[in-house]
């Protein structure tokens, strides 16, 4: 954790994909733990002022991922894998009353990127092709093509979306069909995108010479994100406008970005 100009780094957890709570005082997170040959990996929630860790081990999987918490802070959103197949998943902050919010299937691609929407009524995923809306029993509420809201780019199981703080705007983690021009990046550009939910249109946010990844709000007018200098061999956290100038890294070699919203 650290405060939100970036000082004051210190350790509160051995885990990965940290998730501060909205009223900052707790963080969920992936614990994960080598078994014989394979990994074991559960939700968790930190208590920050007392360093109380609460592993969810009764949920009915060895293989859970990405909490996101419900803008009220008592409920965490999640993956699962049960039976072969990625589920969506509930669960109440304490580790109580979970339940499947959409089951997978054989037959179809998983539901990646979990995140809440400020209405505390639905949810945002996607599954590569489509960016969804779902309501908390599953329906799909809204959906948009990837390949149509922004063109010249796709998403992998590991791009990440982030709904503002009025609701209004996704921020997208896009990999674009283009030259990256930089002889120690192989692959597409990745790129953060804003799209919003009234007017359908989509707005680069990061220039071609920018890469950027895993963003995330730091409020209305700022994100952080995921970012690696030309000739560095780790990533660093940046603080960006959303005008996609004077871009400043906050913390060096680190990942997975969470905000506390104001």
């Amino acid at each position: 954790m650290a405060n939100r100009d970036g000082t004051a780094e210190k350790k509160v957890a051995d885990g990965v994909f940290p998730a501060i709570s909205p009223g900052g005082t707790a963080v969920a997170f992936n614990t994960v733990e080598k078994n014989g040959t394979t990994y074991v990996r559960h939700i968790a929630v930190l208590e920050i002022s007392t360093g109380k860790t609460t592993v969810f081990k009764d949920v009915p999987s060895d293989n859970s991922y990405y909490p996101t918490w419900s803008p009220d802070g008592k409920r965490i959103l999640f993956t699962l894998r049960q039976n072969e197949v990625w589920d969506l998943g509930l669960i109440n902050s304490d580790g109580t009353d979970f339940r499947v919010l959409k089951k997978g299937a054989q037959n179809e691609v998983t539901r990646y990127s979990p995140i809440w929407a400020r209405d505390g009524q639905s949810v945002f995923c996607q599954d590569m092709t489509n960016i969804y809306r779902l309501g908390l029993d599953g329906a799909v509420l809204a959906q948009w093509k990837i390949d149509k809201i922004i063109p010249n780019g796709g998403m992998t199981g590991d791009g990440q979306i982030d709904v503002s703080p009025d609701g209004k705007r996704l921020l997208v983690s896009v990999d674009m069909n283009e030259e990256a021009q930089r002889k120690d990046r192989d692959g597409p550009v990745p790129a953060l995108w804003s799209f919003d939910l009234d007017s359908q249109r989509s707005v680069r946010l990061t220039s071609k010479k920018l890469f950027g990844w895993d963003g995330v709000w730091f409020d209305k007018d700022n994100i952080l994100f995921l970012s690696r200098a030309a000739g560095e061999q780790d990533d660093s956290i940046y603080r960006m406008p959303i005008n996609g100038k004077n871009s400043k890294r906050l913390i060096k070699n680190a990942r997975f970005p969470s905000v506390n919203l104001p």
